[in-house]
């Protein structure tokens, strides 16, 4: 059973069970397909080579649009000439937070440098943000729902799945920032 993140005299270090690292490799997986950007003929090398994507567009499917989401939101136009300056950016940006924290899990203990806790909290906010889209999460009524589903042995079909895996992320998460906070104080 997965053990909470924690600083200490290492670091900050967690502990996940081979089910729990395979389970999160294919979620970071899973995320990371959604972001990669799709392939393009014809496509300046140039504006290709800094990053501009002219035909950058605001996704269509939603998991994808909360990791993307337009920066102004009573402004199409504007979202959408940003989004073609820094769409591909960020999403390389999330790609690479996303196999960062799945290298680390070879190993059952983890010991997190700095960098690599940014990486996982990255990681697991993107996964999570997914899972709160997939199971409709609007409000803290949705979420309590979704937070009352604790028990794998109850777990029935694909949604009540999915609220246990968004609630083993949120814990992981929850740990992770806790002890990231708890090493700023040391």
């Amino acid at each position: 059973m997965a053990r909470a993140f924690k600083y200490g005299l290492k670091g900050i270090t967690g502990y996940l069970e081979p089910a729990e690292r395979e389970l999160l490799r294919n979620l970071f997986d899973d995320v990371i397909s959604m972001l990669e950007p799709e392939e393009r003929t014809g496509q300046d090398p140039l504006a290709a080579l800094v990053g501009l994507d002219s035909e950058a567009r605001e996704p269509s499917d939603r998991a994808l649009r909360r990791l993307l989401p337009n920066v102004m939101k009573d402004d199409d136009v504007a979202s959408l000439e940003f989004r073609r300056y820094t769409e591909r950016s960020l999403r390389e940006s999330k790609i690479g937070a996303l196999k960062a924290a799945a290298l680390g899990l070879d190993k059952e203990e983890l010991v997190l440098t700095p960098a690599d806790a940014r990486h996982w909290s990255t990681a697991l906010n993107d996964v999570r943000l997914v899972l709160a889209e997939r199971l409709d999460i609007r409000d803290d009524a949705d979420a309590e729902h979704v937070h009352r589903m604790q028990d794998w042995s109850q777990a029935e079909d694909v949604e009540s799945y999915l609220a246990l895996v968004y609630n083993f992320t949120t814990w992981l998460q929850e740990s992770l920032v806790q002890a990231m906070l708890a090493s700023l104080k040391a």
